[in-house]
């Protein structure tokens, strides 16, 4: 099995996907997911071609295929909810922009959190969620949404299979939506990630495996059913290492695992990316206890 794995690592000004790629090899990785700007803002700089250019000759050298690598939505953006139309429209269009600057990039895939249906009932915010979409497929081409599963904090939607299935139902383009699976958000939403094998039976069954694209591998704070989604370190949490082991050796997928874990705490002044230390754990199948090493 060739393993493909990373974490999130930092999309800046200074170097943009060039400094994501060499942030990426640092950790010893073999894939990454960025984000193209502010999580909470629309803020956004212009793509510099020649930094991608240099990132894709770093990528090329170090086995890193583009096709693994994943981009993220900002959070801010919600098609759930359609209370103001042109506050709705609003988010539709900065989607639409986000895929456009994933194509310029290079890159064919964006995670996205399907939203919260805040002024409305979940069938509602599903079908806001379609129709924003296929506006967003209309007025763009090539890069696939990934609809991420969601913990079911407040009225998330997207945190169930048949809630999942729902909006690729209603997609127009269905070669361009795919899923996203977060481990932590499976936990908290109600999934015992101890059996994830019948996970996969019941969305093969209902979706197709297929359609998993990528997997956010966090363990969680919380136990089974919380909601509360708040990410744990690999292994240090309720769901434990050799469970997310079998996610990642699971041999019914060859998808990019993507490590959205915590910065660890050195001191009270220094914080640390704990990626390199999971990565090796998660490679070699063999628990390191970095917090015990390095917390300090």
């Amino acid at each position: 099995m060739n393993l493909i794995i990373g974490s999130h690592v930092s999309f800046n000004n200074k170097e943009q996907l060039l400094g994501s790629v060499k942030e990426a090899l640092s950790y010893n990785a073999n894939t990454f997911m960025i984000y193209t700007g502010s999580t909470q803002s629309t803020s956004r700089s212009t793509i510099n071609d020649e930094f991608t250019y240099e990132a894709y000759k770093l990528m090329l050298e170090n086995n890193i295929d583009s096709n693994n690598v994943i981009v993220h939505a900002p959070y801010i953006i919600n098609l759930a909810n359609r209370k103001d139309e042109d506050k709705y429209l609003f988010y539709c269009d900065f989607l639409a922009n986000e895929l456009d600057r994933c194509k310029s990039l290079g890159l064919n895939k964006i995670v996205l959190h399907p939203g919260s249906a805040t002024t409305c009932s979940k069938e509602e915010a599903i079908k806001n969620i379609i129709d924003g979409i296929n506006y967003v497929y209309n007025k763009t081409t090539d890069t696939m949404i990934l609809l991420e599963f969601m913990a079911g904090k407040g009225t998330e939607v997207g945190t169930s299979i048949d809630e999942i299935k729902c909006i690729i139902d209603g997609i127009d383009d269905k070669n361009r939506i795919g899923v996203c699976l977060d481990t932590c958000h499976m936990n908290d939403s109600g999934i015992d990630i101890s059996k994830f094998n019948e996970f996969l039976d019941e969305f093969d069954s209902k979706i197709g495996i297929s359609k998993i694209k990528c997997i956010h591998l966090n363990d969680s704070l919380n136990n089974i059913g919380f909601h509360k989604d708040r990410h744990a370190n690999i292994g240090y949490g309720t769901i434990g290492f050799d469970n997310l082991l079998e996610v990642v050796y699971n041999d019914r997928l060859d998808v990019p695992y993507i490590l959205e874990t915590p910065y660890v705490n050195r001191n009270t002044n220094e914080s640390f990316a704990p990626y390199k230390y999971e990565i090796e754990s998660i490679r070699n199948k063999k628990f390191i206890d970095f917090k015990e090493k390095y917390e300090k």
